[in-house]
């Protein structure tokens, strides 16, 4: 077991909100790619609500890459919400503000599903 990420999920109004918090990269990478593959079987629209992540590596990163053609194929998508600025930085750095949708709140994130 990763003690360096912990994992919540919630489904809200459809959407399936993951909570993670503590550090994204190599070592807990796997462990968010099996909470997704639980999921994504019965709901395609995913938030991740990342106020809570101190660190996300380009192993992290590559999660999200992983899933996210699936998931647009099944009109589905990922979506984040709540970067602290060190997060933000990374994912801007690395063109994620141009592949993703990043809000500033959870609740904004979702209603871009209804959208």
């Amino acid at each position: 077991m990763n003690d360096n990420l912990k994992i919540n999920t919630v489904n809200k109004q459809n959407v399936v909100c993951f909570y993670l918090a503590g550090q994204l990269d190599a070592h807990s990478a796997p462990l968010l790619e099996n909470e997704i593959e639980k999921v994504i079987s019965n709901c395609n629209k995913l938030v991740f609500n990342l106020s809570n992540l101190d660190y996300i590596s380009s192993a992290g990163l590559g999660v999200f890459m992983s899933f996210i053609q699936e998931l647009r194929d099944n009109n589905g998508d990922i979506k984040f919400s709540e970067l602290n600025d060190k997060v933000k930085n990374v994912m801007d750095l690395l063109g994620f503000n141009h592949i993703y949708d990043i809000t500033n709140t959870e609740q904004e994130a979702i209603d871009k599903y209804s959208n």
